[in-house]
């Protein structure tokens, strides 16, 4: 047992550093000395405390200011490299609390872990905090093992088995109902608008589809390899030109917006897209996309898009349009 505890003595040292210093907050000796009785029961040595600190500069490289360094006393520094700063622990928790792809249990969790990466004095900062969940948030508790399991899969070029499930109104209620059991080859990992999506192509089928991983249930790696290999750039291209969560061959289009779109068009669109002021008002945009993408994301902003180009796609958006006038016309 003294062994132990004498092996224990420098780990008890860098976490006080870890959790009670840094440049803003200096300690001393005495004050390491007594945190250690206060946290682990142990009572060590002031010369001990010293030697270790400098055991852990030395042989670990750890960044400890120094009485020597400051006449002060003593502190760890957040190694860039490898310590996440402030802003990002805050971005991370803030993802977990409101994204409504992981349930509320499981987002916890992940916050409980994100504020042990901070001193006392951060954590102080957001002591009371709280994840407001979104009413959509799932309850599927397997998204991070879904998560885990496809890119195991992808790594191995193994396909995946898995129940899909879809809402359906059964009388006065709504029930989970699986709608299938597809087996897939799995290529990436999509996030898109606050929702993991798998990126796979289904056996039997050539193209692409999506799959929300907090609708897949009872996940599971089959030792089959993958069907049809796709390369980066292919995936890559696939990613970038569909809209909404649409698939499938993409076709030039052209609009004419409202200039209160613009940032959306660019953050939707990106490098694909071709801009061009038409006055003060409004611009014109070109750009290839999947079609159907398109029109959904169109029709959300009826008001402010208008489609000029192909003339297949602007027919379906007249027929949108007066099969929506018919029924307020009612």
């Amino acid at each position: 047992m003294e062994l132990y505890e004498k092996n224990g003595n420098i780990l008890y040292i860098l976490n006080v550093l870890k959790e009670y210093s840094d440049e803003d907050h200096i300690i001393s000796i005495s004050y390491i000395k007594e945190k250690i009785k206060e946290k682990y029961g142990e009572d060590i040595d002031p010369r001990t405390i010293r030697r270790n600190i400098n055991l852990l500069k030395e042989k670990f490289e750890y960044d400890i200011s120094t009485y020597n360094d400051n006449k002060v006393g003593y502190y760890i520094s957040r190694d860039p490299e490898t310590d996440f700063e402030p802003g990002e622990i805050r971005a991370i928790i803030d993802t977990f609390s409101y994204s409504t792809f992981i349930e509320k249990s499981i987002a916890k969790g992940i916050i409980k872990k994100c504020k042990k990466l901070q001193n006392v004095y951060e954590n102080e900062k957001i002591k009371d905090y709280k994840v407001y969940s979104p009413k959509g948030k799932t309850n599927n508790l397997e998204v991070i093992k879904n998560i885990e399991d496809i890119s195991n899969s992808i790594l191995n070029k193994h396909k995946l088995k898995f129940e899909y499930w879809k809402y359906k109104i059964m009388g006065d209620r709504i029930e989970k109902q699986i709608v299938s059991t597809p087996i897939v080859s799995p290529y990436a990992i999509i996030y898109d608008k606050q929702q993991f999506y798998l990126l796979a192509i289904k056996d039997g089928k050539d193209d692409f589809f999506h799959y929300r991983l907090d609708r897949i249930k009872n996940m599971k790696e089959i030792k089959e390899n993958i069907g049809i290999v796709k390369s980066e750039k292919e995936i890559e291209k696939y990613v970038d030109t569909s809209i909404e969560i649409f698939s499938g061959n993409e076709v030039e289009i052209e609009a004419e917006c409202n200039s209160y779109l613009l940032g959306e068009v660019i953050e939707q669109f990106g490098k694909n897209i071709e801009l061009k002021a038409l006055n003060d008002e409004k611009f014109k945009m070109k750009v290839n996309v999947n079609p159907k993408g398109f029109k959904f994301w169109a029709m959300r902003n009826l008001d402010w898009v208008e489609i000029k180009k192909p003339e297949f796609l602007r027919d379906e958006m007249r027929n949108v349009i007066d099969i929506a006038k018919e029924k307020y016309d009612k």
